[in-house]
């Protein structure tokens, strides 16, 4: 069932977006709606402030009002989500929910995807996706946190370095 969830996004009043995920969470929980309401986020990022000389790490909403709810859309699930203290409704046309594209999803950081990597800098690799699909190229460098490869490329007998997405190339066997 839950192949079908898919993301939306419920407005909240403001500073109730973690009253609201932690709610949904124990009605799921309580409900045991594990296959119908699959994940809730409030995504986050790390900031540094600079107070009076003191710098510290600080947790900050990346969309402040807004909490995102992974799930399988029925009148049960969204009767569940809407009634909860603190949600005033999903974000879309006249309150109808609208799911999140996968590119926006991806975009807003919403989910975020593990990939694994095999290879290391140095190992000869395929590249099995975009425009340089089957070149062969060497590892240059490999950025976890941006996601991205740099590959250098023989292209026409010249060496070329381009930036790929980890997941756009694969160790070539020896």
């Amino acid at each position: 069932m839950s192949e079908s969830a898919k993301w939306y996004v419920v407005h909240t009043y403001s500073g109730y977006e973690n009253k609201v995920k932690t709610n949904l969470e124990s009605i799921v929980e309580n409900r045991n709606m594990h296959d119908a309401i699959v994940d809730v986020k409030v995504p986050t990022e790390m900031v540094t402030e600079i107070k009076d000389d003191n710098t510290r790490e600080v947790e900050r909403k990346l969309y402040p009002g807004y909490v995102f709810v992974k799930m399988v859309m029925t009148d049960e699930t969204w009767y569940v989500v809407r009634n909860i203290r603190g949600c005033t409704g999903f974000v879309g046309p006249s309150s109808k929910p609208v799911p999140l594209s996968e590119e926006d999803v991806a975009r807003m950081g919403v989910e975020t995807r593990v990939i694994e990597v095999n290879y290391k800098v140095g190992d000869n690799v395929r590249v099995t996706d975009g425009l340089l699909d089957g070149y062969i190229g060497v590892v240059e460098e490999i950025s976890l946190e941006k996601q991205k490869v740099k590959v250098t490329v023989s292209m026409f007998g010249r060496e070329t370095p381009v930036e790929l997405d980890l997941d756009q190339v694969e160790l070539l066997e020896d």
